[in-house]
C-alpha cells in the first residue's frame, strides 16, 4: 500500500509541476508542453495535482476541449475506483 501511495504522490507532484511549467512557457511565448503529455499524467493518476495546478496557476481553465478531456478522464477514474471497490467488497463476502 505504501508503494501505491508514493506512486500517486510523485505522479501528482510531477503533474502539478508540469502544469506550472507549461503556464510559465505560455507566458514566455515559448514552445509548450503538449496537451497529450499533460493529459497522459492525468490518465496515469495525476488528476489531483493537475487539478490543483489548474486552480493555482489559472492554467487551461478557459480551454473547453481540454476541460472536457480532463473531466472525461476524471469520471472514468472515479468509475474504475467504484468498480474495484465494489468487486473487493463482493470478493470479501464470498
Amino acid at each position: 500500500m505504501d508503494t501505491l501511495f508514493y506512486y500517486f504522490l510523485i505522479l501528482n507532484g510531477i503533474a502539478f509541476m508540469l502544469m506550472g511549467y507549461d503556464k510559465h512557457l505560455a507566458k514566455s511565448q515559448k514552445q509548450r508542453i503538449s496537451e497529450r503529455t499533460l493529459l497522459s499524467f492525468v490518465f496515469l493518476g495525476g488528476t489531483i495535482g493537475s487539478g490543483l495546478a489548474m486552480i493555482i496557476f489559472r492554467h487551461k481553465t478557459a480551454k473547453k476541449s481540454y476541460l472536457w478531456k480532463l473531466w472525461l478522464l476524471t469520471t472514468l477514474q472515479i468509475g474504475l475506483l467504484f468498480l474495484v471497490y465494489y468487486f473487493v467488497l463482493l470478493a470479501n463476502k464470498i
